[in-house]
């Protein structure tokens, strides 16, 4: 995995050069290493060159590979942030409350009433972030934009939850950056700070747009 450790330092230079472009310091921006589909060998590496933020899109696989990679990072003296940045099924709540610490993904009244009754039972506060379809794109979760503010303002009063910000996954084959924009606007509307946005792709982009958050994945990982 020294391939992986040579891709992860350059992903980090180039979050730090476009940070720097956009007048930003490179601290600005939480790199989200996604693992899925990847194995407890070929992670650990990545965790032991210092990279502490990861991202799983399924509740199964994170559970059946990251409590073992917590107990090697926390013997190494190193702690591991754990994002969920797949779809949540309800049935799935109580999992994902357990074992992430942010959930990315909340993009509709069912989950969030079922992580709301799953973070009260369990005294767990992950950090959550609501899912937009910037695209209106029917096989892709998340709230269209035109519902947006509905949906954020049932999340606060209806369930209790504190929203910090929003995730969005732009269609692959439209350019990023209207998309990027869009997120930007609606959460300036509701005074959100935080904005998941860009993959390995875009990235770059997502950073000059007001990412704080990218997720990144075969360009750190390598093709799956």
């Amino acid at each position: 995995m020294s391939d992986a450790v040579t891709r992860l330092g350059e992903v980090r230079a180039l979050i730090a050069r476009a940070a720097g472009d956009a007048g930003r310091k490179p601290a600005e921006v939480t790199l989200v290493a996604v693992s899925k589909t990847f194995g407890i060998e070929e992670i650990a590496p990545v965790i032991a060159a210092g990279q502490s933020v990861f991202g799983e899109n399924r509740v199964q696989e994170a559970k059946a590979k990251w409590p073992e990679l917590r107990a090697r990072a926390a013997a190494q003296g190193r702690t591991v942030e754990l994002h969920l940045i797949g779809p949540l099924q309800s049935n799935k709540a109580r999992e994902a409350v357990e074992l992430f610490d942010w959930i990315e993904t909340v993009d509709r009244p069912k989950i969030a009433a079922a992580l709301a009754a799953e973070m009260k039972a369990t005294g767990r506060r992950p950090r959550l972030l609501v899912q937009i379809n910037t695209g209106a794109e029917p096989q892709k979760a998340g709230v269209l934009p035109a519902d947006a503010d509905a949906f954020l303002a049932e999340c606060r009063d209806v369930h209790g939850l504190t929203i910090e910000g929003l995730m969005c996954i732009p269609p692959a084959d439209e350019l990023a950056s209207p998309h990027f924009a869009l997120m930007a606007k609606i959460a300036a509307r509701h005074g959100l700070k935080t904005l998941s946005m860009g993959m390995s792709a875009d990235y770059p982009l997502a950073i000059q747009l007001g990412a704080t958050h990218v997720r990144v994945g075969s360009a750190i990982f390598g093709a799956r």
